[in-house]
């Protein structure tokens, strides 16, 4: 084996998730474009771009729900596609942008859920396992509703409960796809600061530049379902990709209270101004 292999299979030996060329198209039109990307353990990444970049199309292919069309994508070193859904849903848990609506039955049973990747069928939960899943709860500052009807919280809340599923899942991969959608200021922050304490890899996509500033310690742009810029906040936060890909004028400083970027958008006559 060449030097250069011999390098490139380290790199990806070191990978969670490793995609090379990777395609995915609907109807014969292409989604994502030939994206090349590696993530590794413990990585907390935002997935940011404008409406319609192929943000929630990665995620999904990310998690097995989309199969790619062409290019490689691994995980944990083995081809993606090669896993079953539960295999995957050992390793991966998935908090969706829009809670499902479905659910009829209480908070503390939509929790639990979290456990069926790693139970028999039909088994019954432990009084081990009943204690996470209270606890999940409290950690989303849920337990007053914990035998509420799922289908009676407000959206927030019922976002708040997909990600305590997540928590109970005990997963090395944490995929959000627009997790802060639906969530108050204050329920934005903390739910991402908990994501941040799980220790584990997280890959999110986000909307809010400044909340992606601070808590993403990488920026993956996506534009036209093409890979615009890879790197730290610094390095793809910057004016140029904000006017050329969010179409927006801004100012770019360091926040006040961390030591990520802060984007102080210009607005003229309530509109962005013109670029």
């Amino acid at each position: 084996m060449s030097s250069i292999g011999s390098s490139l299979n380290q790199q990806h030996s070191s990978a969670v998730f490793a995609a090379d060329k990777i395609c995915w198209l609907v109807d014969e039109q292409l989604i994502l474009d030939c994206l090349t990307f590696e993530i590794k353990a413990q990585e907390f990444v935002g997935i940011i771009g404008p409406n319609g970049a192929g943000k929630s199309s990665l995620l999904r292919c990310l998690y097995g729900l989309n199969e790619i069309c062409a290019g490689e994508l691994t995980f944990q070193n083995k081809p993606s596609h090669t896993y079953t859904r539960r295999e995957l849903a050992k390793q991966i848990a998935v908090v969706v942008q829009e809670p499902p609506t479905h659910f009829d039955m209480k908070v503390s049973d939509v929790v639990a859920m979290g456990l069926i990747p790693h139970k028999s069928l039909l088994a019954f939960s432990s009084p081990q396992e009943q204690i996470t899943i209270d606890n999940a709860i409290e950690m989303v500052e849920l337990s007053e509703k914990k035998n509420a009807a799922f289908n009676t919280l407000s959206g927030g809340e019922k976002q708040r409960v997909m990600v305590a599923r997540a928590i109970v899942q005990n997963p090395q991969v944490l995929i959000l796809d627009e997790p802060t959608n639906h969530l108050d200021i204050q329920h934005q922050i903390e739910v991402l600061q908990l994501v941040k304490r799980m220790q584990v890899t997280v890959i999110l996509s986000l909307h809010d530049l400044n909340i992606a500033a601070a808590f993403c310690d990488r920026l993956i742009l996506l534009d036209k379902g093409k890979i615009v810029a890879d790197g730290s906040c610094d390095q793809v936060l910057t004016q140029q990709n904000l006017k050329n890909i969010f179409r927006i004028d801004g100012q770019i400083d360091q926040h006040p209270f961390h030591s990520g970027r802060r984007i102080t958008f210009n607005f003229t006559d309530g509109k962005v101004n013109e670029i």
